[in-house]
């Protein structure tokens, strides 16, 4: 069994669990075995037996055409809010577009779910929609994952990385900090990352680097990501050499999603096709890459559970549309194998190009490449 794939390891093509497809830039390395070690040593017999159940029935569901599902995920997303303090273009919580509230994760609410799911889990994200360390107790709900051995990550656009915020995350237990740099310059970045600052991403980008190894700590993995557009793509070498200069430990780019492909009213495909989900075909009408296979793995490992406790199918559901229950009333197990659940994995397997949040997704499909 793939355990790197299923557990979202560091590989070439590397699939985070909580966004998109990535690559890492040549001259870096492409597998860092602190890392995996580092997820390896979390694993017991109890979770790689789940990973195998999971495996197995997700296979089985695509053989047969319907939907198996044996054991609990591997990993799962937990909101911690849906506010941000920037005003990203192609982001509904930077747009202030959501239907949903915004509000904050609460962490007897956390505690309780992880109780549930913590002898089965192996992969913790702690980011949906929305900065993560704008919660307050953001950090006591990595440590006490963290306490439980599961591999804990998050995703942040670094403006809240003050020197003792930064010791606290080092000290937390976090095991990945995938920090958001989309340009190498203000004028860049504040291009997509409407509203922010480049000298604070940095500074607190250094600040975690520091106390790393003044802690003497391995963790958290600390990775640039790097959005690809058209208005940053000639600085991809130039945020190789930063990421090296700061010390991070990688430096990935990331294909953007374009909600609006066909116009691109913000002008963010990058003219090189290797970045890009999508291309013109004959007709010169821009499409999407994708080719929308009949299965989707995330349905089988990887839910997203909402800040208010909604359980939703995956991280494109950014709006939780597709509502498949609520922890308010169930237990997560009750959800994860409710006829409801098993009804949206079924049209899945029958057809993504159905299934609006599908349309513009890039699971399971190679969108690399001009």
């Amino acid at each position: 069994m793939p355990l790197y794939y299923a557990a979202g390891l560091p590989l070439p093509s590397f699939q985070n669990p909580a966004h998109h497809r990535f690559v890492y830039l040549r001259g870096m390395a492409a597998f860092n075995w602190n890392d995996s070690l580092n997820f390896l040593s979390k694993l017991t017999p109890r979770r790689v037996a789940n990973m195998a159940k999971v495996w197995g029935s997700y296979h089985l569901s695509r053989l047969t055409g319907r939907a198996v599902q044996w054991g609990m995920p591997l990993s799962i997303s937990f909101e911690p809010t849906t506010s941000c303090n920037l005003r990203c273009p192609e982001c509904p919580s930077g747009l202030r577009a959501f239907t949903r509230p915004t509000g904050m994760l609460r962490k007897d609410f956390f505690r309780e779910t992880i109780d549930q799911l913590a002898p089965h889990l192996s992969y913790l994200v702690f980011y949906f929609q929305g900065e993560p360390f704008l919660n307050p107790d953001f950090l006591n709900m990595v440590q006490y994952a963290a306490a439980k051995k599961i591999y804990t990550a998050t995703s942040t656009n670094a403006h809240y990385l003050k020197d003792d915020v930064a010791r606290r995350t080092v000290e937390s237990g976090l095991d990945r900090l995938i920090i958001s740099i989309d340009g190498t310059t203000q004028e860049t970045y504040q291009q997509y990352r409407v509203g922010g600052r480049l000298d604070k991403v940095l500074e607190g980008a250094a600040n975690i680097v520091k106390w790393k190894k003044e802690l003497g700590n391995r963790t958290p993995f600390v990775v640039f990501q790097f959005l690809v557009v058209r208005h940053n793509e000639h600085q991809i070498e130039e945020v190789k050499r930063l990421g090296k200069e700061i010390g991070v430990d990688a430096v990935w780019l990331k294909t953007a999603q374009v909600y609006d492909y066909e116009n691109d009213p913000n002008a963010l495909i990058p003219t090189v096709g290797k970045y890009s989900r999508y291309r013109k075909n004959s007709n010169g009408v821009m499409e999407f890459k994708g080719n929308n296979q009949r299965h989707c793995w995330r349905l089988w490992h990887d839910p997203v559970i909402t800040w208010d406790g909604a359980v939703v199918p995956c991280c494109f559901d950014k709006d939780a549309q597709h509502k498949l229950g609520h922890l308010q009333g169930q237990s997560f197990s009750e959800i994860w194998n409710s006829p409801t659940y098993r009804e949206f994995r079924g049209k899945v397997l029958h057809s993504r190009s159905n299934v609006d949040i599908c349309t513009n997704c890039s699971e399971g499909v190679k969108v690399w490449g001009d």
